[in-house]
């Protein structure tokens, strides 16, 4: 995956759990950590929100730790060529 995709990922993912984020009125890793401690939704019909939503929270953390990783890369690249 190359720089642009990940960086354009991550806008999309964004705008996704803001959509969430407004309906439900709670932040995204807010929602997160309740969810992956096994708060289930009030209702039923929340549910695919929610799994959605944890998927987007997910996908999201992972495009940022690569986009951490590729910048880091990148500077470690760019301080070894000035020497």
């Amino acid at each position: 995956m190359i720089l642009n995709d990940i960086v354009q990922d991550i806008y999309t993912l964004e705008d996704e759990m803001r959509i969430y984020e407004r309906k439900y009125g709670v932040l995204s890793e807010t929602f997160y950590q309740s969810y992956a401690a096994g708060e289930e939704p009030l209702d039923e019909s929340w549910v695919r929100d929610w799994t959605a939503w944890a998927s987007a929270y997910t996908l999201h953390t992972k495009r940022r730790k690569q986009l951490e990783e590729i910048s880091a890369m990148n500077i470690i690249e760019e301080s070894s060529s000035q020497f």
